[in-house]
């Protein structure tokens, strides 16, 4: 299906006609952020978690430390709701009432398991480092066997899903159109800066390409 459907748990109540459920606009969100926020809640007391992710088709991977309260929860089966939130632009209206964010963000709902095949496990800490920089993965050193050992992964199936995206300028009441005040939207998005080295580097190595030219803006 190209299109989550809309449930309880994910139609967007309010302002429904900034609502989106389907997999192009989700996907493209969750490809984009960097962050995700996982909720989930144990013995009646409800936590949220920013970790760092990917998607890896309809589900979303997660990896961390074995004694992670998270993937704990998770690799048991638990149900956990999964957020994403990209800022693109500050809408400043003319009234303090109307001023608002230019956003576009992805609530999940799902349930997860570990991944225990040591080619899957594999396939998900190369998912989770090119979604942080793509290229990184056939540089660096990978895992070797007892980092892996030490190391849980977790993948969430996505089963409901839903985008919420606010774009455009300001909306102020009829009457405040007249009011000498500036009003407008000021662009926001995540840049890179100039690359740092690391000062234990022995070599002088330059910096690759996909750190000079890096960017979360999806292609």
């Amino acid at each position: 299906m190209t299109e989550f459907q809309k449930t309880s748990q994910n139609r967007i109540k309010r302002l429904p006609k900034r609502g989106h459920y389907d997999r192009d606009t989700i996907y493209k969100i969750l490809d984009e952020a960097l962050i995700c926020h996982v909720g989930f809640a144990e013995n009646e007391q409800p936590f949220i978690i920013p970790i760092n992710f990917a998607r890896v088709g309809d589900t979303i991977v997660l990896h961390g430390a074995k004694a992670s309260r998270l993937l704990k929860h998770i690799e048991t089966g638990n149900p956990v709701c999964v957020e994403a939130t990209l800022v693109d632009g500050l809408v400043l209206a003319r009234s303090v009432f109307h001023h608002s964010v230019n956003f576009r963000s992805v609530v999940l709902f799902g349930t997860g398991r570990l991944v225990e095949d040591d080619q899957e496990k594999m396939a998900a800490l190369e998912a989770i480092t090119e979604h942080l920089i793509p290229g990184r993965w056939s540089e660096a050193r990978l895992p070797n066997r007892k980092e892996m050992n030490a190391t849980s992964v977790v993948s969430i199936n996505i089963d409901q899903a839903s985008a919420k995206v606010r774009s455009g300028p300001p909306g102020d009441d009829e009457e405040d159109y007249a009011l000498p005040i500036w009003a407008g939207v000021l662009p926001m998005q995540e840049v890179p800066l100039s690359p740092v080295k690391d000062e234990l580097m022995t070599q002088d190595i330059a910096v690759p390409k996909y750190v000079k030219k890096y960017s979360r803006k999806q292609k």
